[in-house]
């Protein structure tokens, strides 16, 4: 009888997807891992600060290069009109990722005066070359998730993750020091996604360009946009205010807590979504399957995801320093509060995929303006007194803020659109 449920429950096309992915993930974790402990040992505080710099620049432009809701929509199209969407997608996306490159080239300069730090400038420009590649796969890999092909999506994680991971050990071994992070972003990531992209999707760019019904794409991926945006101004917030009022070494402490902390459990809520949107909008037309999956959907990554968090919270402290060095148990209370602040953060996800799946990604766009402000008055407020009390500040203001919308969120997608 039991077998037969196991069996039952993995034969849900979610789940099945969410395992490939989950799986994948994993093993990403277990080269990180061994990367993240070499590079503990081998870089400082001060190293950290400024990765975690350049970092969050880059995050800001992948957004708008890679997360803009073009993916989404072709994810969501009805498939009379795919071919017209796609090669206007292509184009647009050649458009962004240029200007992307341009100004993130140019913002390295007023970045550098706003931290005082004239180091951070070249790697800056160096990782904006990766915007140049993206729009050579991203097509590609929107339709292999249309056609939830995810256990394509998990190998080529899985082997981005081991070469990039593998060049950044060579690198920092060779006392390459700050650039061992860098460089593996653009020398080896973006290729290895093209190369699967080609191999596995027969899509290809028509040689003329055309810009027919932009504005059908547009107006479906700026709510996305405006969510993408403020998500990772959110995520990053407390990196741009730590960093600033308390300077790169403390930031180093409060960036490497983060990564070693959340990095794994933000990693599964990843694998979580990608799966769960086009699981969602295949059932958009009946919505009591939607229901089904939704809630289907957030019992499969609550029973991973909630112990996984409280067991690495809970053994923090005797990991730490045995993993990763004598000098980062400072940072030891500050990765335990935000690893448990990641507790709410998939159902309040969840929720906003739902909605992006019923066509009401406006009201995703509210929830991330009203939850970053609240967000970013509680960090400015708690930056006073230390990064501790930072660490606070995130932690109260997700278990305060997101069960909210969760709830309320999930009743109004579901029956308004009843």
């Amino acid at each position: 009888m039991l077998i037969n449920k196991i069996k039952k429950r993995f034969s849900n096309e979610f789940v099945r997807n969410l395992s490939f992915l989950a799986g994948g993930e994993f093993l990403n974790r277990v080269f990180r891992l061994v990367t993240t402990v070499v590079i503990a040992r081998l870089l400082s505080p001060h190293d950290y600060g400024l990765a975690a710099i350049i970092f969050t620049v880059r995050e800001f432009a992948v957004v708008l290069s890679l997360k803009f809701g073009i993916a989404s929509k072709l994810i969501q199209a009805n498939e009379k009109d795919l071919d017209d969407l796609i090669n206007t997608s292509y184009c647009l996306n050649w458009i962004f990722c240029i200007l992307i490159f341009i100004f993130q080239c140019a913002a390295a300069f007023p970045i550098a005066w706003f931290y005082k730090s004239n180091e951070i400038i070249l790697p800056i420009c160096v990782v904006a070359f990766y915007h140049l590649i993206v729009p050579n796969f991203v097509i590609q890999w929107a339709l292999i998730e249309r056609e939830n092909r995810m256990n394509l999506m998990a190998l080529t994680q899985t082997t981005d993750s081991a070469i990039n991971n593998l060049i950044t050990l060579c690198l920092a071994a060779s006392g390459m020091g700050l650039w061992a992070i860098v460089l593996p972003s653009v020398i080896s990531s973006p290729f290895i996604w093209l190369f699967f992209a080609y191999k596995y999707s027969s899509w290809r760019p028509k040689r003329t360009f055309t810009l027919y019904r932009w504005k059908e794409i547009f107006v479906f991926c700026r709510n996305i946009l405006t969510v993408q945006l403020l998500d990772n101004l959110r995520n990053n917030l407390d990196y741009l205010i730590v960093g600033r009022f308390l300077g790169i070494n403390a930031l180093g402490i409060y960036y490497f807590a983060f990564n070693a902390g959340l990095g794994i459990s933000l990693s599964v809520i990843n694998s979580f979504i990608i799966a769960l949107l086009p699981h969602l909008c295949a059932a958009r037309g009946n919505i009591q399957d939607l229901k089904k999956r939704y809630l289907d959907g957030l019992k499969t990554i609550a029973a991973v995801f909630v112990p996984l968090v409280i067991v690495q919270s809970s053994l923090a402290p005797f990991y730490v320093p045995i993993i990763f060095g004598q000098k980062w148990v400072v940072g030891i209370p500050v990765l335990v509060l935000i690893c448990l602040s990641a507790l709410p953060r998939p159902f309040a996800i969840a929720t906003s995929t739902l909605l992006q799946a019923v066509d009401r990604t406006d009201i995703n766009v509210k929830w991330s303006v009203i939850f970053t402000t609240i967000f970013a008055l509680s960090i400015l407020i708690a930056v006073k007194w230390g990064i501790v009390p930072v660490a606070v500040a995130v932690l109260v203001s997700h278990f305060v803020a997101m069960p909210i919308f969760t709830i309320w969120g999930a009743k109004y997608a579901i029956t308004s659109n009843s």
